[in-house]
C-alpha cells in the first residue's frame, strides 16, 4: 500500500502540493487528474523520491521515502513525462543498462529484457538507436524500462502520450494486466483513459484533493448525469415543448447541423421515461433517443474551476491582509 499523509511541497513561497492525504491499495489503478500546475507531477516525484517533501510523509509498502529511499525506489517502476532515454543507445543497449542498474544480471537479465520487449511490442526496433525512433516508440521504451524489474508499484506520467489508437489500446490492456497484483498510479490529461483503465480517480487542483471516487461515481456527479440525448429528423422547437416540464432545467444544442440536443434534468431527477412518453405522445420528429450516464469531463471542469476561483480568492485575501499590516 502507498500511504500519503499531510504531504506538502513548497518551492520558495509557492505551494505546489498542499496537505495532501490519500492511500492506494494493491490491485488499484488510480487515475491522478488535475489541470496544468495542479501538483500532479510534483506529487509523483515525491512518491518516487526525486523530490523531498517539505512536510508530511509518504510510505510505500511500509517503507518511508525519507528514511528508507533505496528500498522504496527498488519497489517502484517510474515513467516520467517525456520518457527520457539515452538517445545514442539502441533499445536493447538501453534496456541492458537499466537492468544492470536494477541489479538484474546473467540469465535473468536476458529473460526480463525479452519479456518487456514482447509485452511492449518493441521487437521491430530493438537494434535501432533511440534518437531515430518515433515519439510513440520512445514512450514504449520508457514503459519497458519502468517494468523491467517487475515492480510492486508502477507510476506512469502520461503513459500513452504520442501513441496511435492501436498502441493506446495495447498499453491500456497491458496496464490492466499489470495491475492485478500491483499498485498503479496514472497521471493523464486524457479523461477517456481514466474510464477505460482506472478503478479509481483523484482530482486535484491548486495542490489539494477536490474529488475522489470511481470514474462512475464522479461521472454521476456531473450535471449531465441522467440527461437525455436526442437527435431530430427536422426542425422542431424542443425548448418550447419542454418549457412547462419542471424536471428539465435546460436544453443544450450539441450539434446544430445534425439537430442534436441534450436535455438536462434538475438535480436528482430521472427524466428518461417521462421524455420518452412525451416524445411518443406528442409525436416529436425523433431519429435517436438515449440516456446520458454522466460526463467525467464536465465534472472535472466544474470542480477544478471552482477550486481555482477559491484559491484566487484566498491569495487575494492574503495580499489584502499583508497590505493592511503594512
Amino acid at each position: 500500500m502507498i500511504e500519503i499523509s499531510h504531504l506538502t511541497k513548497k518551492f520558495d513561497s509557492f505551494t505546489a502540493v498542499d496537505d495532501l492525504s490519500f492511500n492506494v491499495a494493491e490491485g488499484e489503478v488510480l487515475g491522478f487528474l488535475g489541470p496544468n500546475g495542479a501538483g500532479k507531477s510534483t506529487t509523483m516525484k515525491v512518491i518516487t523520491g526525486f523530490l523531498a517533501p517539505t512536510s508530511g510523509s509518504v510510505t510505500v509498502c511500509g517503507h518511508d521515502i525519507s528514511t528508507d529511499p533505496i528500498a522504496v525506489k527498488s519497489l517502484i517502476g517510474y515513467l516520467p513525462e517525456g520518457a527520457p532515454c539515452y538517445p545514442d543507445m539502441t533499445v536493447l543497449e538501453f534496456l541492458d543498462f537499466i537492468a544492470d542498474i536494477r541489479g538484474i544480471h546473467g540469465e535473468e537479465k536476458k529473460q526480463q529484457i525479452a519479456r518487456v520487449v514482447q509485452q511492449v511490442e518493441l521487437g521491430e526496433v530493438c537494434h535501432k538507436t533511440i534518437d531515430t525512433l518515433s515519439k510513440g516508440f520512445k514512450r514504449r521504451v520508457g514503459l519497458a524500462q519502468a517494468i523491467i524489474h517487475n515492480p510492486k508499484v508502477l507510476i506512469l506520467d502520461e503513459p500513452t502520450d504520442g501513441l496511435d489508437p492501436n498502441q493506446k489500446h495495447h498499453v491500456r490492456q497491458l496496464i490492466r494486466n499489470l495491475a492485478r497484483d500491483r499498485i498503479v498510479i496514472i497521471s493523464t490529461h486524457i479523461l477517456e483513459e481514466v474510464t477505460a483503465v482506472c478503478t479509481r480517480a483523484i482530482i486535484i487542483a491548486a495542490g489539494r484533493i477536490v474529488a475522489d471516487g470511481t470514474p462512475k461515481e464522479l461521472e454521476s456527479r456531473s450535471r449531465y448525469n441522467g440527461a437525455v440525448s436526442i437527435q431530430l429528423t427536422r426542425d422542431f422547437d424542443l425548448a418550447a415543448a419542454l418549457e412547462s416540464v419542471s424536471e428539465v432545467v435546460a436544453v443544450e444544442e450539441s450539434d446544430e447541423e445534425r439537430r442534436r440536443y441534450t436535455i438536462i434534468p434538475a438535480a436528482g431527477k430521472q427524466i428518461f421515461s417521462k421524455m420518452l412518453d412525451k416524445a411518443q405522445g406528442e409525436q416529436w420528429p425523433v431519429a435517436e433517443f438515449h440516456l446520458v450516464e454522466g460526463l467525467l469531463e464536465d465534472f472535472f471542469r466544474s470542480v477544478t474551476q471552482d477550486a481555482a476561483l477559491s484559491a484566487h480568492a484566498q491569495r487575494h485575501q492574503q495580499q489584502s491582509n499583508s497590505v493592511e499590516r503594512v
